[in-house]
């Protein structure tokens, strides 16, 4: 505040207290006067008293009245800053709300915004969960049909009837996929007797030059299949090792029915073929000396991966005898178009004479009207006649350069 501003409620309060203490001034100086004076003190010492006792309950009063007043005045002038300042908070409150509102409000936008995604985006994980979980229950179901499917499998395989056909028809899918036709370059099921015995090989392939090979199947699957199916490494390995005896076992017995004393035209050795190459590869491997024990048996084994290169060559070697036989056939056809076509020629060039005579006799007949007819004819236009048509110049034909191949006439 400046050092000469009154405030209001100061002065309320001054005032009063400047007017007791000039009272107060006056009665001292009074008082000292009348001090000069001895007796004057003594006999007015209770007036003084009293006027003192007055004096006192009048400061006394003033000075609460004054008191109440300011405080009056005080409260008022405090509320009435507290409403302003209330008033002034409240529109700055206002203001400040209204600001803090814009600069939330973005961000309001923005969260309501990607409460939303949110919300697609859930919505679209539980369709995609439900579908998920839709397809991981359909592959339970189909793995466990296809293990109830491949139990069915071993168990059929574990029938030797089973093993045996499937074989077959794996040696037929073969033979039929490298192009060697049924019946025309093998023969399925060919029994033959001898000494009482009945020879039955799966299969004979006929080879060119009047050549066989006799092809017999084995399955060994028991063995493996128990390999496959045992609980620990020690079942796997003996039953591996009776999956290697089992297939030196089959070796043994294909080698002693000697097919190839029974079949005069197959080689001295036969083919046993095993339809799977994991069945042949688990045997070496507890085995690897089966191969040569066939070889010395005169057996040799074949897996469809090297069976079906055999039937290839085979295949290949009748279409290589197929092509020497209609090389004679062609030779005759040859022969025979040749001379048609020099028939032909001989003909062609009797025509072609022909057309040129004509075509000189038609020269000469142009020649003749144009110089004896067509003159007369076009005198009558000079004349003065009307015609719908202009007589067309004639033109000769060019003559035959020459003929084509002066062939033989028979």
């Amino acid at each position: 505040m400046n050092a000469f501003t009154l405030d209001p409620a100061y002065l309320m309060i001054a005032l009063p207290a400047a007017a007791a203490g000039l009272l107060l001034g006056v009665l001292l100086t009074w008082l000292i006067g009348r001090s000069r004076n001895k007796r004057m003190i003594e006999e007015r010492e209770s007036a003084f008293e009293l006027a003192n006792a007055k004096l006192t309950q009048t400061f006394a009063e003033l000075s609460n009245q004054s008191l109440q007043a300011n405080s009056d005045t005080f409260l008022k002038l405090a509320e009435q800053k507290l409403e302003t300042q209330q008033e002034k908070a409240k529109s700055e409150l206002s203001e400040r709300e209204k600001a803090v509102e814009a600069l939330v409000k973005p961000i309001s936008d923005a969260l309501v915004a990607s409460q939303k995604q949110i919300a697609e985006l859930e919505k679209s994980r539980s369709e995609a969960y439900g579908g998920i979980k839709h397809q991981l229950e359909a592959m339970q179901l189909s793995q466990t049909s296809l293990r109830q499917e491949t139990q069915n499998l071993v168990n059929a395989l574990r029938r030797p009837e089973v093993r045996g056909r499937w074989g077959e028809i794996t040696l037929r899918r073969l033979v039929e996929l490298a192009g060697m036709v049924e019946h025309c370059d093998f023969v399925e099921q060919v029994h033959t007797e001898t000494d009482g015995k009945v020879f039955r090989p799966d299969m004979i392939v006929r080879m060119p030059d009047q050549r066989e090979l006799v092809v017999d199947v084995k399955t060994p699957l028991d063995a493996y299949l128990t390999a496959a199916e045992a609980p620990d490494d020690a079942q796997r390995k003996l039953g591996l090792e009776r999956h290697a005896k089992n297939v030196r076992g089959h070796i043994r017995a294909l080698a002693s029915k000697s097919y190839w004393n029974q079949f005069e035209e197959s080689p001295e050795f036969v083919i046993l073929f095993i339809p799977g190459d994991q069945f042949l590869s688990a045997a070496l491997n507890e085995e690897p000396d089966l191969i040569e024990y066939a070889l010395s048996q005169q057996i040799i084994l074949a897996t469809p991966t090297s069976f079906v290169a055999l039937l290839k060559a085979v295949a290949y070697g009748w279409r290589q005898l197929s092509l020497a036989d209609n090389a004679k056939e062609i030779r005759v056809l040859a022969e025979d178009l040749y001379g048609r076509l020099s028939t032909f020629v001989t003909h062609m060039n009797k025509v072609g004479r022909q057309l040129a005579s004509s075509v000189d006799n038609y020269n000469r007949a142009v020649g003749s009207l144009e110089r004896s007819v067509l003159p007369g004819a076009r005198k009558f236009v000079e004349l003065g006649i009307h015609t719908k048509k202009e007589l067309e110049k004639l033109e000769t034909l060019e003559p035959v350069p020459r003929t084509m191949i002066e062939g033989n006439d028979s």
